[in-house]
């Protein structure tokens, strides 16, 4: 039997790479959305070299001391999110998911030595993502359901949000504690609820067509049509929705580059090469220009479970929701269709583009590339191994990137497990890294300390973790 598992964190920063979770909670349910068993609610413990961010733990109030008192380990957590959360058959889903808490899920899973990337897809597994799904159906078909306004303070421009806070409070299922985990699970399972009730045949058809495969069929990118897409990238102006169409392969596996159709190609027709790359790559304040326009050009990952529908969807209702009508689709279309030229130079710019500067510490090159099969036994035998088996545990790994996991594993997770040399390295290391990072964090502390609105307990307590794992002459 499928079943979903709603889940959510809360973390001690924005970075996957380098920030850690705190809070995990969930919900599994049935097909129906109705709960099968207790709701899961677990801390994790934060290492002794770590400082979260300030802002992040005053917003949901989870101290570094609230996880050392009644965490579980890191280690810990992944077995039993592996065991209890990633069991076959489950679609593992959440808001905002695929962007941030299935990399800090990817990276956590990494730095302990297990699969980064089966829990998402082996022995009938899967994914989504409700964020861009709600986004669609408000633009495709929002009857029954109940959207929140804000005001855009630069234009003053009132919009509907799809916060998943507001979103509750609109719909008569408040989150009371809004930054708990456990809270927006609760909220995300009634939110799902609305709208499998509200538009059943369209929830019905975003579950069944969010795999990799059924996506493609809808992008078609050997014979590319245009297509719905909702994408936090676009306007809220628009609801966050477009129709696009796929113009060339991306530049990573599983990607492709789309046109928003929002947009005639002949506008572009007179760029360069160059002139598309620098548009592409310009600064924050070059893009705020008011004669700035924008390339409309982004990349589609299929394996991220967009929101995409069939052309066939967009209804006249719909049409002027987002303010684009399918005849104008059709124009834009056709127009792009005959600019093979433009096309070449947009494609040979976009892979010009610099990619992300790779990382100089070895938690954050997760994607640098996959383990050899020849090391795969190895990790498994870590991840298996307690703090007496990983003393005596030596790996000859392939992979250079996993000695030094190793090391920072045994001293986070099993300390015991060092050896003397291996207790100085720690030293060292820890030394180090809280000396280049404390300054920035006490700067922040007494700047948040001077805000009458900031919670003076929670900073103390974040002032009082920096002094309890300080190098001792600091």
């Amino acid at each position: 039997m499928r079943t979903f598992f709603f889940y959510d964190l809360e973390t001690s920063g924005f970075s996957a790479r380098y920030d850690r979770i705190m809070q995990f909670a969930g919900q599994r349910t049935d097909d129906e959305l109705e709960p099968i068993g207790q709701p899961v609610n677990l801390l994790v413990k934060l290492t002794d070299d770590i400082l979260p961010s300030p802002g992040a733990v005053l917003t949901t109030h989870i101290t570094p001391q609230m996880t050392v008192a009644d965490g579980i380990s890191e280690a810990d957590f992944c077995r039993y999110f592996l065991e209890q959360v990633a069991t076959p058959d489950t679609t593992i889903l959440g808001y905002n998911s695929t962007r941030f808490d299935d990399e800090f899920i990817r990276h956590t899973l990494w730095r302990n030595f297990h699969d980064p990337y089966q829990w998402a897809w082996a022995e009938g597994r899967d994914r989504w993502d409700l964020l861009d799904v709600t986004r669609l159906v408000r633009a495709l078909r929002p009857e029954g359901i109940n959207w929140p306004t804000k005001r855009v303070a630069e234009t003053d421009q009132l919009i509907t949000t799809v916060n998943l806070v507001d979103m509750a409070k609109c719909n008569g299922f408040e989150n009371d504690n809004a930054h708990d985990a456990l809270a927006d699970v609760k909220a995300l399972i009634n939110l799902a609820k609305l709208l499998r009730q509200s538009q059943p045949t369209m929830w019905r058809y975003l579950l069944d067509h969010h795999d990799k495969r059924s996506i493609l069929n809808i992008i078609t990118p050997s014979q590319p049509k245009p297509f719905v897409y909702a994408s936090g990238r676009y306007s809220s102006s628009y609801q966050k929705t477009t129709v696009a169409t796929v113009i060339a392969e991306g530049r990573t596996p599983n990607s492709y580059l789309v046109w928003d159709l929002r947009y005639d190609p002949a506008d572009f027709t007179s760029l360069s090469e160059a002139e598309i790359l620098g548009n592409l790559t310009a600064d924050r304040a070059t893009r705020r220009q008011d004669d700035f326009v924008p390339i409309p050009i982004k990349e589609l990952s299929i394996n991220k479970c967009p929101a995409v529908a069939p052309l066939g969807v967009l209804d006249a209702a719909s049409e002027t929701r987002i303010s684009l009508s399918r005849a104008e689709v059709m124009r834009h279309y056709h127009q792009l269709n005959s600019q093979a030229g433009l096309i070449k130079r947009l494609t040979r710019a976009w892979c010009k583009r610099p990619v992300f500067p790779p990382a100089g510490d070895v938690e954050g090159k997760l994607y640098d590339s996959f383990t050899p099969k020849s090391d795969q036994t190895k990790i498994r035998l870590v991840a298996a191994a307690d703090s007496a088996g990983l003393a005596d545990l030596h790996p000859n790994f392939t992979d250079e990137r996993l000695d030094e996991l190793l090391f920072r594993y045994k001293a986070r997770q099993y300390p015991a497990s060092l050896s003397e040399s291996e207790e100085e390295r720690w030293r060292k290391f820890r030394r180090a890294k809280l000396e280049r990072e404390l300054p920035a964090y006490l700067s922040e502390l007494s700047k948040l300390a001077s805000s009458p609105a900031a919670d003076q307990f929670i900073l103390e307590e974040l002032q009082l973790w920096a002094e309890s794992i300080a190098p001792v002459d600091y």
